[in-house]
């Protein structure tokens, strides 16, 4: 039988040196001095040696432990050594299928649809308040309670719009599991309504010239149809409401003119309808021609992707942003686009709000009562809207930034 002594005094020498204990244990003196604790057996009819680890990290009592373990295995009729490499593979699955792997892989699956800075705030969000919790379970482990759990830990600190987005964030990582063949179960559907409220406001819009920018940019890379990426690019520039954009028809436009006229979407039943004239920048002109080129046959500028006889999808614009990694609930939504020319055009341009409210379609009274003309301020509105593409550009090339200050930021 070993002892810790005899261990410690064994020497190497020109070849390896075994030194037997007992059941198949015994202790090899590598010639460059090392000590590796193996196991000696039998499996049908094979002599085999199975690695128990290295003196002295693995201690006698412990590689007793390991052989005693080895040896109740043999006897059950189970090899050893093919054991441990099942429960070494089986330990690397789990490791691949946790929440944590497919969630960095789903990030990394989207991250290039999305802007840069929406990106770090998701992976800072998983990595501070997801994955110390939920990250090392294998994703279809986990129950709806132990998720809820993680969300709750966010919401109870006050950061519940922080909770929903990490909510969010996890229903994401379920899904691609799911569409990966990794997990048969998405919890978060279950969990709506269990996590309170943030006080809502108004459509959400980004007004940070600095986020414009990015977003812009995030708009050019989208990779979209076609006709969504169009849709897209003309929001910021037009700012009209979501379903006039959509539903917008051909014969409206003149693109020589540079002007496009339209029935007022949101007007009151008791009021007459009323046309609109929205003056196109130079910017807006050459996106719209380009499409004219592939829809101009028919009647909608953005035809549905299944009928060219049906507006685009009120939700297309919407989804757009979304794939592109953006909150439609918290950050922007396709009316969004009017608050941030609202805010910018007025804070950082100075343009008056009357002319601003006109081009929004918006009821503007004045002395002489008339609460709308469609030509009112048109030049101050054509020069507002070519000086606002124009701006927008260099946003979206990171040029000409001016901070937003007080109430305005």
């Amino acid at each position: 039988m070993l002892t810790d002594t005899a261990i410690k005094k064994a020497k190497p020498g020109d070849k390896p040196v075994r030194i037997f204990d007992a059941g198949g244990l015994y202790l090899e003196v590598a010639t460059s001095g090392s000590k590796l604790w193996r196991f000696k057996y039998r499996f049908e009819g094979k002599e085999k040696r199975q690695a128990l680890g290295v003196y002295p990290d693995t201690s006698l009592a412990k590689a007793r432990e390991k052989r005693d373990r080895a040896r109740q295995l043999l006897a059950d009729g189970i090899d050893p050594g093919q054991y441990r490499k099942v429960q070494k593979a089986a330990k690397v699955a789990l490791s691949a299928n946790s929440f944590e792997a497919i969630g960095r892989e789903w990030f990394a699956k989207m991250k290039p649809e999305w802007a840069d800075s929406h990106a770090d705030k998701i992976m800072a969000r998983l990595e501070r308040d997801v994955f110390p919790w939920l990250g090392k379970q294998p994703i279809t482990d986990l129950t709806p309670v132990e998720v809820l759990s993680t969300l709750k830990r966010i919401s109870d600190r006050g950061a519940k719009d922080t909770a929903k987005r990490a909510q969010q964030d996890c229903g994401g990582v379920f899904r691609y599991a799911i569409q990966t063949g990794r997990a048969t179960y998405n919890p978060i559907p279950d969990l709506r309504g269990a996590l309170p409220t943030a006080i809502g406001g108004n459509f959400a819009a980004i007004t940070d010239p600095l986020k414009v920018g990015e977003l812009l940019r995030a708009i050019e890379g989208f990779n979209g149809t076609f006709i969504v990426k169009c849709a897209l690019r003309l929001s910021p520039f037009l700012f009209v409401r979501p379903g006039e954009l959509r539903q917008a028809k051909w014969v409206d436009f003149d693109l020589d003119k540079a002007e496009w006229k339209f029935l007022v979407s949101k007007v009151k039943k008791t009021e007459e309808p009323r046309i609109h004239l929205v003056p196109l920048a130079s910017q807006a002109v050459a996106i719209l021609r380009e499409l004219h080129a592939l829809t101009g046959d028919g009647e909608f500028v953005f035809p549905g992707a299944r009928s060219n006889g049906r507006a685009m999808s009120e939700a297309a614009v919407n989804a757009a942003l979304r794939r592109m990694g953006y909150d439609t609930k918290t950050e922007i939504t396709g009316h969004g686009f009017r608050a941030m020319a609202r805010t910018i055009l007025h804070e950082v341009h100075g343009i008056a709000p009357e002319v601003i409210e006109h081009q929004l379609a918006h009821k503007v009274p004045d002395a002489l009562g008339t609460s709308y003309n469609r030509t009112k301020f048109l030049p101050a509105r054509k020069a507002m809207m070519q000086l606002w593409a124009d701006y927008l550009d260099k946003l979206k090339a990171g040029a000409e930034v001016i901070p937003l200050h007080g109430n305005a930021a």
